[in-house]
């Protein structure tokens, strides 16, 4: 007899310090599900190198919402730094890191200098119209890179000086300098992007250029 309360006693003990797994559950879970697993290597250079890039950011938990979407290695970004001073971004949302850190280089070289070459004012602002969706590529049953935080497509560009020059108004009715600047971004960012699509695409990227990470090379 003393020999079996001794035995119930321990198991009590074991499952209160989780020795004994509790009893598993087959309710749904709410909401993304969340994972707090440390960084890799590859994703901790990552975030290194955006820090040392002296971009402004906070790094997200690994989520995955179901059908093929997640964000994974996601930072959200503040702030991007220029050659003298950082500039702010509206509307995004996660982005992975790598594909942060093309956004930083493409923002600083490819659209602060040659906003200060060709239109005379650094870059003050980015503006956005998000990142992260959980959405097909349209027209087809494939998932777009939205669906897994690796594009972003951006619609205007709002000058220290106060002038806001906006895909939809400047790509074909803004100044000669307008136009010019756009396009160097534009062309900047086949550079840096794997696929990049704005208003020469299709009409559904007449106000914005999408911006994409990846291996592929499809620039228009």
């Amino acid at each position: 007899m003393e020999r079996l309360t001794a035995l119930f006693l321990m198991t009590l003990f074991l499952a209160g310090c989780g020795a004994i797994p509790a009893k598993r559950t087959d309710a749904p879970l709410r909401g993304p599900a969340t994972t707090t697993i440390a960084p890799n290597p590859q994703a901790r250079q990552c975030l290194a190198r955006l820090g040392q890039e002296g971009s402004n950011f906070t790094p997200l938990p690994d989520k995955y919402y179901g059908a093929g979407c997640s964000t994974l290695n996601a930072v959200n970004l503040n702030a991007l730094q220029g050659d003298a001073a950082q500039f702010s971004l509206s509307n995004i949302g996660p982005v992975t890191c790598p594909t942060a850190n093309t956004l930083a280089g493409w923002a600083r070289f490819g659209v602060d200098r040659a906003a200060r070459q060709l239109l005379g004012s650094p870059l003050q602002r980015i503006e956005t119209m998000g990142s992260y969706s959980c959405r097909n590529v349209a027209g087809s049953g494939r998932r777009s890179a939205h669906a897994s935080a690796q594009a972003i497509d951006v619609s205007a560009f709002v000058l220290a000086d106060g002038r806001r020059i906006s895909v939809l108004d400047g790509w074909s009715g803004g100044s000669s300098a307008e136009r010019e600047f756009l396009r160097m971004v534009h062309s900047s960012a086949c550079k840096r992007f794997g696929t990049v699509l704005g208003p020469d695409y299709n009409a559904a990227h007449r106000n914005h250029l999408h911006l994409e990470e990846g291996g592929s090379s499809f620039c228009r």
